[in-house]
């Protein structure tokens, strides 16, 4: 089953804007677009070909993260980060008023939000902190009816760090078939040291992946997230999106990242953050008012605090910030700390008073 067939029914035959870029053409002169002829680089600026619109879907980009990620280049989309992925795909799938989507809490808060602008339901399973967040599969299942359109599975999980991959996910993906989009988002997946579950799109037709170059790769900043799909979802994402994702200065910084002296040094900062996080885990673990550290595969750390105001108070005192998810249900008291490089990681330790390396 195709699961355009679960796709809005308007979406499905739905005519993209025809934007000057879509149409494919390339000329010596372009007179099409009502850009400005000047180029601000001939001003002194160091990016050139600002004044001109970005390809919708940069080829060569596209081509390199396809390879990067395993999968045909026809089966990747490419948008600002993986939020906007959220969005188009929440967009696709769910009318509003009608539709539900399945996740598990705690989770990332952006499914939620994202659930609530398109009007769609959205149905949680509790994860337990004392049973370290395991998911239970049929009790996640049981959450999805006729009306569900995606469920959606953060893995490594924020803000938890937990890891569910392999035949879990091949399980939910196959029992979900025919009704409703798996959604795995791998934001921080490099870290976690597993196969990409991109690797069920060849097995199964409902899944889709979310990737990102925000975190391993030291983006943020440049916005750039890719989603792997079918191909037919992926042309239906590509045109309800905006005509142009993906600014020219992203794309050249993206392009920069993945030359392979860039992928090298990305390869080494991992390997350290996965060091730093097992040290960080391990001398949190040891200090007074630290009740419980929570494994992560991802790069940072779940902790939970006999006080975790006053914590956080002691930390951002020190110059130092970290995230308050106390909040947050089953999270009371509970701190996410990013790992960031080994001398900010002592500083942490420090102020926390623990010992340092």
């Amino acid at each position: 089953m195709s699961m355009l067939e679960r796709a809005r029914p308007e979406l499905v035959a739905f005519a993209p804007y025809a934007s000057a870029r879509r149409a494919g053409f390339d000329a010596r002169v372009r007179l099409d677009a009502n850009e400005s002829p000047w180029d601000i680089a001939d001003d002194g600026f160091a990016d050139a070909g600002l004044n001109r619109y970005p390809q919708p879907q940069p080829d060569a980009l596209r081509a390199r993260l396809a390879a990067l990620y395993g999968v045909d280049p026809a089966a990747l989309w490419l948008g600002r980060g993986s939020d906007e992925a959220i969005d188009l795909l929440l967009r696709a799938f769910c009318r509003a008023g009608r539709d539900n989507v399945v996740a598990f809490a705690p989770t990332f808060g952006m499914y939620r939000v994202g659930a609530a602008l398109q009007g769609a339901a959205f149905r949680t399973l509790a994860l337990s902190a004392d049973d370290g967040f395991a998911l239970d599969a049929d009790r996640l299942l049981a959450l999805a009816d006729d009306d569900t359109k995606l469920v959606i599975v953060c893995s490594p999980n924020n803000p938890s760090g937990t890891l569910y991959h392999g035949d879990a996910l091949e399980r939910l993906a196959r029992a979900l078939d025919g009704r409703a989009l798996l959604l795995v988002d791998e934001a921080y997946v490099e870290f976690a040291g597993v196969a990409s579950a991109s690797a069920l799109l060849a097995r199964q037709p409902n899944v889709a992946v979310l990737r990102t170059l925000s975190k391993a790769h030291a983006l943020a900043g440049a916005r750039v997230g890719a989603l792997l799909a079918q191909p037919e979802i992926i042309d239906l994402v590509g045109r309800i999106a905006a005509p142009y994702p993906l600014p020219i200065g992203s794309v050249h910084a993206a392009s920069a990242a993945l030359e392979p002296a860039a992928l090298a040094r990305t390869h080494a900062r991992i390997a350290t953050l996965v060091a730093e996080r097992e040290r960080v885990a391990a001398a949190l673990a040891g200090i007074d008012g630290v009740r419980t550290v929570w494994p992560s595969a991802g790069n940072f750390v779940l902790a939970r605090f006999t006080d975790a105001r006053a914590a956080f108070a002691r930390l951002l005192g020190a110059g130092i910030l970290v995230r308050d998810f106390s909040t947050q249900p089953g999270l009371a008291n509970c701190l996410r700390i990013t790992i960031g490089r080994p001398d900010e990681n002592d500083a942490l330790l420090a102020a926390l008073g623990g010992a340092r390396r």
